[in-house]
Protein backbone atom coordinates (compact mmCIF):
# COMPACT_ATOMS: atom_id res chain seq x y z
CA UNK A 1 0.00 0.00 0.00
CA UNK A 2 1.04 3.17 -0.67
CA UNK A 3 0.37 6.55 1.55
CA UNK A 4 0.50 9.55 0.17
CA UNK A 5 1.07 13.50 2.58
CA UNK A 6 -2.71 14.92 3.04
CA UNK A 7 -2.81 18.34 1.38
CA UNK A 8 0.31 20.64 3.26
CA UNK A 9 0.05 18.40 6.83
CA UNK A 10 2.40 16.27 7.47
CA UNK A 11 -0.30 13.59 7.93
CA UNK A 12 0.25 10.18 5.64
CA UNK A 13 -2.77 8.41 4.48
CA UNK A 14 -2.98 5.22 2.67
CA UNK A 15 -3.90 6.40 -1.24
CA UNK A 16 -7.47 3.74 -0.77
CA UNK A 17 -9.43 5.12 2.26
CA UNK A 18 -11.98 2.83 3.43
CA UNK A 19 -15.65 4.06 3.08
CA UNK A 20 -18.12 2.82 5.67
CA UNK A 21 -21.48 4.20 4.16
CA UNK A 22 -22.61 0.52 4.14
CA UNK A 23 -21.71 -0.82 7.07
CA UNK A 24 -24.90 -1.85 8.93
CA UNK A 25 -27.67 -3.79 8.33
CA UNK A 26 -30.29 -2.39 10.08
CA UNK A 27 -29.67 1.12 8.88
CA UNK A 28 -31.88 3.13 8.37
CA UNK A 29 -32.29 6.87 6.11
CA UNK A 30 -31.30 6.64 2.87
CA UNK A 31 -28.61 3.54 3.41
CA UNK A 32 -31.45 1.58 4.38
CA UNK A 33 -31.63 -1.83 2.01
CA UNK A 34 -28.20 -1.35 1.06
CA UNK A 35 -25.82 -1.99 4.09
CA UNK A 36 -23.91 -4.80 5.05
CA UNK A 37 -24.07 -6.55 8.59
CA UNK A 38 -21.88 -6.60 11.68
CA UNK A 39 -19.49 -9.37 10.82
CA UNK A 40 -19.43 -8.33 7.53
CA UNK A 41 -18.11 -4.86 8.04
CA UNK A 42 -15.67 -6.02 10.30
CA UNK A 43 -14.65 -8.71 7.75
CA UNK A 44 -14.07 -5.88 5.32
CA UNK A 45 -12.30 -3.78 7.88
CA UNK A 46 -9.97 -6.17 8.92
CA UNK A 47 -8.62 -7.37 4.99
CA UNK A 48 -8.35 -3.62 4.23
CA UNK A 49 -6.02 -3.09 7.41
CA UNK A 50 -3.88 -6.29 6.99
CA UNK A 51 -3.07 -4.54 3.08
CA UNK A 52 -1.99 -1.35 4.59
CA UNK A 53 -5.16 0.54 4.45
CA UNK A 54 -4.79 3.05 7.43
CA UNK A 55 -7.91 5.39 6.77
CA UNK A 56 -11.68 4.71 7.35
CA UNK A 57 -14.18 7.17 6.70
CA UNK A 58 -18.01 7.47 8.27
CA UNK A 59 -20.25 9.94 8.81
CA UNK A 60 -22.98 10.21 11.59
CA UNK A 61 -25.32 10.08 8.97
CA UNK A 62 -24.73 6.75 7.82
CA UNK A 63 -26.93 4.40 9.21
CA UNK A 64 -28.08 7.48 11.82
CA UNK A 65 -25.00 7.07 13.77
CA UNK A 66 -24.57 2.97 13.16
CA UNK A 67 -21.93 2.74 11.25
CA UNK A 68 -20.01 5.21 13.24
CA UNK A 69 -20.97 2.51 16.41
CA UNK A 70 -19.47 -0.23 13.99
CA UNK A 71 -16.28 1.27 13.28
CA UNK A 72 -15.91 2.52 16.53
CA UNK A 73 -15.86 -1.05 17.91
CA UNK A 74 -13.91 -2.25 15.57
CA UNK A 75 -11.15 0.31 15.82
CA UNK A 76 -11.16 -0.28 19.72
CA UNK A 77 -7.74 -2.50 19.69
CA UNK A 78 -6.20 -0.50 17.28
CA UNK A 79 -6.52 2.64 17.59
CA UNK A 80 -3.71 4.34 16.62
CA UNK A 81 -2.84 2.79 13.75
CA UNK A 82 -5.99 4.00 12.00
CA UNK A 83 -6.54 7.45 10.61
CA UNK A 84 -10.35 8.06 11.33
CA UNK A 85 -12.49 10.21 9.54
CA UNK A 86 -16.37 11.29 10.38
CA UNK A 87 -18.51 13.82 8.83
CA UNK A 88 -21.28 15.90 10.27
CA UNK A 89 -23.97 18.49 8.91
CA UNK A 90 -26.77 16.92 7.64
CA UNK A 91 -30.01 16.25 9.91
CA UNK A 92 -29.63 14.15 13.21
CA UNK A 93 -32.54 15.23 15.45
CA UNK A 94 -35.75 17.00 15.12
CA UNK A 95 -34.80 20.27 16.44
CA UNK A 96 -34.58 23.47 14.65
CA UNK A 97 -30.43 23.59 15.20
CA UNK A 98 -29.87 19.44 14.97
CA UNK A 99 -28.21 20.53 11.24
CA UNK A 100 -25.69 23.17 9.91
CA UNK A 101 -22.51 24.15 10.56
CA UNK A 102 -23.39 26.57 13.73
CA UNK A 103 -20.76 26.87 16.42
CA UNK A 104 -23.71 25.03 18.72
CA UNK A 105 -24.26 22.23 15.88
CA UNK A 106 -20.84 21.43 15.46
CA UNK A 107 -20.27 21.50 18.87
CA UNK A 108 -23.00 19.12 19.58
CA UNK A 109 -22.10 16.60 16.50
CA UNK A 110 -18.52 16.26 17.38
CA UNK A 111 -19.39 15.02 21.01
CA UNK A 112 -22.11 12.62 19.70
CA UNK A 113 -19.52 11.11 17.21
CA UNK A 114 -17.04 10.57 19.84
CA UNK A 115 -20.06 9.12 22.05
CA UNK A 116 -20.92 6.57 19.03
CA UNK A 117 -17.09 6.03 18.13
CA UNK A 118 -15.75 5.57 21.41
CA UNK A 119 -12.83 7.44 20.96
CA UNK A 120 -11.40 10.85 23.06
CA UNK A 121 -10.48 12.01 19.34
CA UNK A 122 -10.98 12.00 15.53
CA UNK A 123 -8.36 12.27 13.35
CA UNK A 124 -9.95 14.28 10.30
CA UNK A 125 -13.27 16.13 10.89
CA UNK A 126 -15.27 17.45 7.72
CA UNK A 127 -18.28 19.02 7.52
CA UNK A 128 -20.46 17.54 4.75
CA UNK A 129 -21.89 20.15 3.51
CA UNK A 130 -21.72 23.72 2.63
CA UNK A 131 -24.02 25.98 4.39
CA UNK A 132 -25.22 28.92 3.09
CA UNK A 133 -27.05 30.25 6.47
CA UNK A 134 -24.08 30.05 8.75
CA UNK A 135 -21.21 32.29 8.06
CA UNK A 136 -17.85 30.98 7.36
CA UNK A 137 -15.97 32.17 10.22
CA UNK A 138 -18.32 30.84 12.89
CA UNK A 139 -18.06 27.57 11.20
CA UNK A 140 -13.92 27.69 11.51
CA UNK A 141 -13.90 29.44 14.78
CA UNK A 142 -16.08 26.36 16.01
CA UNK A 143 -13.61 23.70 14.54
CA UNK A 144 -10.37 25.41 15.55
CA UNK A 145 -11.88 25.61 19.51
CA UNK A 146 -12.28 21.61 18.93
CA UNK A 147 -8.51 21.50 17.80
CA UNK A 148 -7.57 23.55 20.62
CA UNK A 149 -9.44 20.84 23.07
CA UNK A 150 -7.86 18.21 21.48
CA UNK A 151 -11.28 16.79 20.18
CA UNK A 152 -10.20 17.13 16.58
CA UNK A 153 -6.55 16.67 14.77
CA UNK A 154 -7.18 17.92 11.28
CA UNK A 155 -10.35 19.51 9.59
CA UNK A 156 -11.47 19.21 6.89
CA UNK A 157 -14.88 19.84 4.44
CA UNK A 158 -16.80 18.15 1.64
CA UNK A 159 -19.53 19.13 -1.44
CA UNK A 160 -18.00 22.34 -1.47
CA UNK A 161 -17.74 24.81 -4.18
CA UNK A 162 -15.04 26.41 -5.80
CA UNK A 163 -15.41 29.65 -4.29
CA UNK A 164 -16.80 28.70 -0.71
CA UNK A 165 -13.39 26.46 -0.17
CA UNK A 166 -11.22 29.04 -1.19
CA UNK A 167 -13.48 31.77 1.13
CA UNK A 168 -12.95 29.07 3.89
CA UNK A 169 -9.18 29.28 3.01
CA UNK A 170 -9.08 32.78 3.18
CA UNK A 171 -10.93 33.12 6.09
CA UNK A 172 -8.97 30.81 8.29
CA UNK A 173 -5.66 32.70 7.00
CA UNK A 174 -6.82 36.06 8.29
CA UNK A 175 -8.64 35.39 11.61
CA UNK A 176 -5.56 32.65 12.12
CA UNK A 177 -8.18 29.79 12.92
CA UNK A 178 -8.05 25.84 11.75
CA UNK A 179 -7.93 25.76 7.93
CA UNK A 180 -9.15 22.81 6.00
CA UNK A 181 -6.58 20.35 5.23
CA UNK A 182 -8.61 18.81 2.81
CA UNK A 183 -11.69 18.56 0.88
CA UNK A 184 -13.69 15.38 -0.07
CA UNK A 185 -15.64 15.63 -3.51
CA UNK A 186 -17.34 13.26 -5.93
CA UNK A 187 -15.47 12.69 -8.68
CA UNK A 188 -14.78 9.70 -10.94
CA UNK A 189 -14.59 9.03 -15.18
CA UNK A 190 -18.06 9.73 -15.32
CA UNK A 191 -17.94 13.26 -12.74
CA UNK A 192 -15.41 14.90 -13.51
CA UNK A 193 -16.64 18.39 -12.52
CA UNK A 194 -14.26 18.99 -9.70
CA UNK A 195 -11.38 19.56 -12.65
CA UNK A 196 -13.15 22.98 -13.34
CA UNK A 197 -12.27 24.34 -9.89
CA UNK A 198 -12.00 22.24 -7.42
CA UNK A 199 -9.23 20.68 -8.08
CA UNK A 200 -7.03 23.39 -9.43
CA UNK A 201 -7.81 24.94 -6.19
CA UNK A 202 -7.20 22.23 -3.87
CA UNK A 203 -3.38 21.90 -5.78
CA UNK A 204 -2.85 25.93 -5.52
CA UNK A 205 -3.37 26.10 -2.15
CA UNK A 206 -2.62 23.11 -0.47
CA UNK A 207 -5.54 20.89 0.42
CA UNK A 208 -5.61 17.33 0.13
CA UNK A 209 -8.12 16.19 -2.42
CA UNK A 210 -9.90 12.75 -1.56
CA UNK A 211 -12.70 10.98 -4.21
CA UNK A 212 -15.80 9.98 -3.35
CA UNK A 213 -17.85 7.84 -5.31
CA UNK A 214 -14.66 7.08 -7.73
CA UNK A 215 -16.71 3.73 -9.30
CA UNK A 216 -20.20 6.61 -10.02
CA UNK A 217 -22.40 4.53 -7.29
CA UNK A 218 -20.95 1.32 -9.04
CA UNK A 219 -21.53 1.84 -12.24
CA UNK A 220 -18.29 1.83 -13.45
CA UNK A 221 -17.72 -1.39 -11.33
CA UNK A 222 -18.45 -3.72 -14.57
CA UNK A 223 -21.84 -5.29 -13.36
CA UNK A 224 -23.76 -3.13 -14.95
CA UNK A 225 -24.85 -3.35 -18.95
CA UNK A 226 -26.55 -0.94 -21.34
CA UNK A 227 -30.01 -2.13 -21.79
CA UNK A 228 -29.93 -4.73 -18.86
CA UNK A 229 -31.57 -4.04 -15.13
CA UNK A 230 -29.45 -3.24 -12.73
CA UNK A 231 -28.44 -6.96 -11.01
CA UNK A 232 -30.99 -7.62 -8.35
CA UNK A 233 -29.55 -7.17 -4.75
CA UNK A 234 -27.19 -3.99 -6.68
CA UNK A 235 -26.90 -0.68 -5.18
CA UNK A 236 -28.27 0.98 -8.24
CA UNK A 237 -31.31 -1.82 -8.54
CA UNK A 238 -32.01 0.08 -4.95
CA UNK A 239 -31.42 3.33 -5.53
CA UNK A 240 -33.86 3.70 -9.29
CA UNK A 241 -33.51 7.50 -9.36
CA UNK A 242 -29.97 7.20 -9.83
CA UNK A 243 -29.51 4.42 -11.60
CA UNK A 244 -32.57 6.77 -14.22
CA UNK A 245 -29.98 9.43 -14.19
CA UNK A 246 -26.81 7.44 -14.76
CA UNK A 247 -28.44 5.66 -17.92
CA UNK A 248 -27.16 7.54 -20.94
CA UNK A 249 -25.86 6.48 -24.17
CA UNK A 250 -23.04 8.65 -23.23
CA UNK A 251 -22.52 6.85 -20.23
CA UNK A 252 -22.57 3.34 -21.24
CA UNK A 253 -20.12 4.16 -24.13
CA UNK A 254 -17.95 5.04 -21.72
CA UNK A 255 -18.72 1.90 -19.34
CA UNK A 256 -17.78 0.03 -22.64
CA UNK A 257 -14.48 1.88 -23.18
CA UNK A 258 -13.10 1.10 -19.74
CA UNK A 259 -14.12 -2.50 -20.00
CA UNK A 260 -11.94 -2.55 -22.97
CA UNK A 261 -9.22 -0.91 -21.57
CA UNK A 262 -9.64 -3.03 -18.47
CA UNK A 263 -9.31 -5.78 -20.58
CA UNK A 264 -6.22 -4.92 -22.39
CA UNK A 265 -4.28 -4.68 -19.54
CA UNK A 266 -6.30 -7.51 -17.50
CA UNK A 267 -7.69 -6.34 -14.92
CA UNK A 268 -11.00 -5.57 -13.77
CA UNK A 269 -13.42 -2.37 -14.49
CA UNK A 270 -13.28 -1.36 -10.95
CA UNK A 271 -10.00 -1.51 -10.26
CA UNK A 272 -9.04 0.54 -13.59
CA UNK A 273 -11.51 3.11 -12.86
CA UNK A 274 -9.80 3.65 -9.33
CA UNK A 275 -6.45 3.79 -10.50
CA UNK A 276 -7.05 6.60 -13.03
CA UNK A 277 -8.61 8.54 -10.15
CA UNK A 278 -5.22 8.00 -8.20
CA UNK A 279 -2.87 8.97 -11.37
CA UNK A 280 -4.87 12.34 -11.40
CA UNK A 281 -2.71 15.33 -10.01
CA UNK A 282 -3.42 16.31 -5.94
CA UNK A 283 -5.28 13.14 -5.34
CA UNK A 284 -4.75 12.32 -1.93
CA UNK A 285 -6.51 9.10 -1.81
CA UNK A 286 -10.45 7.22 -3.16
CA UNK A 287 -12.72 6.05 -1.12
CA UNK A 288 -13.96 2.59 -1.60
CA UNK A 289 -17.05 1.36 -0.71
CA UNK A 290 -17.62 -2.71 -0.42
CA UNK A 291 -20.40 -4.73 1.09
CA UNK A 292 -18.56 -7.73 0.69
CA UNK A 293 -15.02 -8.56 0.69
CA UNK A 294 -14.74 -10.41 -2.88
CA UNK A 295 -15.96 -6.50 -4.03
CA UNK A 296 -13.11 -5.13 -1.64
CA UNK A 297 -10.35 -7.33 -3.37
CA UNK A 298 -10.99 -5.70 -7.02
CA UNK A 299 -10.83 -1.97 -5.24
CA UNK A 300 -7.20 -2.93 -3.11
CA UNK A 301 -6.19 -3.61 -6.47
CA UNK A 302 -6.28 -0.21 -7.99
CA UNK A 303 -2.88 0.77 -5.61
CA UNK A 304 -0.46 -1.38 -7.35
CA UNK A 305 -1.29 -0.81 -10.68
CA UNK A 306 0.49 1.39 -12.98
CA UNK A 307 -2.15 2.67 -15.74
CA UNK A 308 0.08 3.43 -18.94
CA UNK A 309 -0.10 6.70 -20.26
CA UNK A 310 -1.71 5.93 -23.66
CA UNK A 311 -5.03 4.08 -21.75
CA UNK A 312 -5.03 7.40 -19.24
CA UNK A 313 -5.57 9.31 -22.65
CA UNK A 314 -7.96 6.67 -24.27
CA UNK A 315 -10.18 7.47 -21.26
CA UNK A 316 -9.71 10.75 -20.40
CA UNK A 317 -11.11 10.99 -23.97
CA UNK A 318 -13.67 8.69 -23.75
CA UNK A 319 -14.87 10.79 -20.40
CA UNK A 320 -14.49 14.03 -21.41
CA UNK A 321 -17.46 15.95 -21.37
CA UNK A 322 -18.83 17.59 -24.34
CA UNK A 323 -19.02 21.10 -22.90
CA UNK A 324 -16.73 22.26 -20.32
CA UNK A 325 -18.82 25.95 -19.98
CA UNK A 326 -17.91 29.31 -19.81
CA UNK A 327 -15.93 29.87 -19.29
CA UNK A 328 -13.40 27.39 -19.45
CA UNK A 329 -14.05 26.60 -22.99
CA UNK A 330 -13.89 30.00 -24.16
CA UNK A 331 -10.30 29.74 -21.94
CA UNK A 332 -9.33 27.20 -23.60
CA UNK A 333 -9.69 27.85 -27.12
CA UNK A 334 -7.73 30.97 -26.57
CA UNK A 335 -5.12 29.82 -24.09
CA UNK A 336 -5.49 26.02 -24.92
CA UNK A 337 -5.82 25.43 -21.47
CA UNK A 338 -8.06 26.91 -17.98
Amino acid sequence: MHYRQMGRTGLRVSTICLGAMTFGENATGFMAGVGCDEDTARAIMDRSFDAGVNFIDTADVYGNGLSEEIVGRWMKPRRDRVVLATKGRFTMGTGPNDMGLSRLHIKQAVEASLRRLGTDYIDLYQVHLQDARTPIEETLEALDRLVKEGKILYTGCSNYTGYRLVESLWAADRNRTARYDCLQAQYNLIARDPERELLPACNAFGVGFIAWSPLASGLLSGKYRRDMPAPEGSRLAAWKDTMARLDRDNKWTLVEALAACAAELGTSPATLALAWALAKPGMTSVIIGARTVEQLEANLAADALTVPAAILARLDEASKPEEWGYPYDFIARVDGRW
